[in-house]
């Protein structure tokens, strides 16, 4: 402690530790000693102990996420830590690269539910003829058996389907025939067809409170020429 001279006065002054903002270290503060500067005083060490105990603790995440992250890693003995996040970052993007690829191989896409309804050129003699119908959404428990009894209770003969699957995605196709009007029984089909992939959507919005909003769902037609089993 100091003494600052006043005339025959003399005043004690206190030296005590504040925090420089701009050099983000402690520095010695002046200041007359009293009641009022040393309650200041223990204020500004009691935060200074709060923000270093408080930074140790994020440093402290920090770390154990860096290890984290090193395990996901190979060959990471000799990497720093911002190597160490830019190979991550690459893998990650290799990662949602190949996942698109695959997405488009299986012509499932990823954040879209689907219908597609069309009719296959057919030059059987009896009158029948084909259709090609396909959906795509999320896949839950009870989605296979609500395709089986739809489609029994449709004026239509399931010839063939197919059942494809990425990640938590399904895409179910069929081919299917019927003899009943062209295009009274594609209305039908992809009305039924629609009918469960909205049904599913609700059910996924309320059960699972979902947070990121739904894109709405794309009902189209196919062309004639296409094939959903190529």
């Amino acid at each position: 402690m100091n003494v600052e001279k006043r005339g025959c006065l003399s005043t004690p002054v206190k030296h005590s530790l504040v925090l420089d903002g701009e050099k983000g270290e402690l520095v010695k503060a002046c200041g007359r000693v009293g009641k009022r500067n040393g309650v200041s005083a223990t204020k500004t060490v009691e935060a200074l102990r709060s923000h270093s105990e408080a930074e140790r603790r994020r440093r402290e995440r920090i770390n154990a996420h860096l290890e984290s992250l090193r395990g996901l890693v190979p060959n990471n003995e000799k990497m720093d830590k911002a190597t160490l996040l830019a190979e991550v970052v690459s893998q990650i993007k290799q990662l949602r690269e190949t996942a698109s690829q695959a997405s488009e191989g299986l012509h499932i896409p990823m954040d879209t539910d689907e219908v597609k309804v069309g009719r296959v050129e057919n030059h059987s003699g009896d009158g029948s003829f084909l259709l090609i119908a396909s959906l795509c959404c999320e896949h839950w428990p009870d989605l296979l058996s609500d395709v089986r009894q739809v489609m029994k209770s449709l004026p239509v003969q399931v010839v063939k389907s197919e059942v494809s699957t990425l990640g938590s995605r399904v895409k179910i196709a069929f081919l299917i025939t019927s003899v009943e009007g062209d295009d009274g029984v594609v209305g039908l089909v992809r009305a039924a067809l629609s009918d469960i992939v909205e049904k599913f959507c609700a059910l996924a919005e309320s059960a699972e409170q979902l947070f990121i909003p739904r894109k709405r769902q794309r009902v189209s037609c196919i062309d004639s020429s296409s094939n959903l089993f190529e």
